[in-house]
């Protein structure tokens, strides 16, 4: 396997090694052309790695290889689960006719066999732009190589480079940063520094993953927004939760009328507390006048509240201390 530098494949205006001078082109590139190779150069992360066990920040720049397609393993970590086919076959189309021009980045690994020792390629970063050359049928692919000394600091870096990518929808999101987490112990204040966001960004992310797993494959899938699921998340009653959830799909609401939506939720449990201590009052009002033999009135303040005893001679108001005076001994 040889390597070429970057400049053989990625060449100064738009250059690349199979479809000659673009900038030269009199026709131009088609503008679905430049979406397409927009999206393709987006596949990569937007920024190197920051943090690995070892503390050091490998780069993404490299020499360039030209591996086989068959020794590249797909990334099991790959937070983003949604391809669609259309975009790939767009991808594709454009990689048939200019190439790929943003490198995949893999990790060499190997693995004993019976025949020896294997060599093979872990995906990083890249896995729309290897499925578009699969649909290509291509036998090998450019690639940026790197090196680690353990299994699992290539897969913690899959997971951290893939976050940084801006097409991953929020649960996906949210279930990368539960990974990072709950299998390699990074905690929230590392994952924020990593990715250079706060860590209340990191904690709001994650608790999207307390949602209902229907609210959270339609958040997913578009059905909501991140907003919308956010406010949902206000609702403590699942049943309630998933009534408003129910008619934001049902009835398009939108932001704003799911706030208003969970406004009259707040002030409809005020009325039915106030029901409900309403229905208490009457009962203590009750059980004091069987006691005392009078009529008791209870009414309740903020913070405090009154007991009123009725009476109608001093005899009864008598009668009405000596059953509240202790007795004697």
């Amino acid at each position: 396997m040889l390597g070429k530098g970057l400049e053989s494949l990625i060449p100064k205006k738009h250059h690349s090694a199979s479809s000659g001078d673009v900038s030269n082109d009199p026709l131009g590139v088609a503008k679905e052309v430049k979406e397409e190779l927009k999206k393709e150069e987006q596949d990569s992360p937007p920024k190197p790695f920051q943090s690995t066990p070892s503390g050091k920040a490998p780069s993404i720049e490299g020499p360039v290889f030209h591996i086989e397609v068959e020794k590249v393993t797909l990334n099991p970590y790959q937070p983003r689960t949604n391809f669609d086919e259309e975009s790939l076959r767009e991808l594709a189309a454009s990689i048939r006719e200019f190439g790929i021009l943003q490198p995949l980045v893999v990790a060499k690994m190997e693995e004993e066999t019976d025949l020896g020792t294997k060599v093979i390629y872990q995906l990083i970063a890249g896995q729309r732009r290897l499925m578009a050359a699969k649909l290509l049928g291509l036998a090998t692919v450019p690639a940026i190589i790197r090196g680690f000394s353990k299994k699992n600091e290539v897969l913690e870096m899959a997971v951290t480079e893939n976050i940084q990518r801006t097409d991953l929808n929020a649960i996906e999101t949210a279930r990368a940063y539960a990974r990072l987490s709950d299998e390699f112990g990074v905690t929230q204040r590392e994952i924020a520094q990593r990715l250079g966001k706060s860590r209340g960004v990191i904690a709001n992310t994650l608790r999207l993953l307390e949602l209902p797993s229907q609210i959270q494959e339609a958040l997913s899938q578009g059905k909501i927004n991140e907003s919308q699921a956010r406010l949902l998340l206000q609702v403590d009653d699942p049943q309630k939760q998933m009534e408003v959830f129910e008619q934001i799909t049902s009835r398009n609401l939108s932001v704003r009328e799911v706030k208003h939506k969970l406004k009259q939720l707040v002030e409809e449990k005020k009325d039915s507390l106030l029901q409900v201590d309403d229905l208490e009052l009457r009962n203590i009002e009750k059980e004091l006048s069987d006691f005392l033999g009078a009529p008791v009135k209870v009414e309740f303040s903020r913070g405090g509240g009154k007991i009123t005893i009725h009476f109608y001679s001093p005899e009864e108001a008598m009668g009405i201390v000596q059953k509240i005076k202790p007795e004697e001994r």
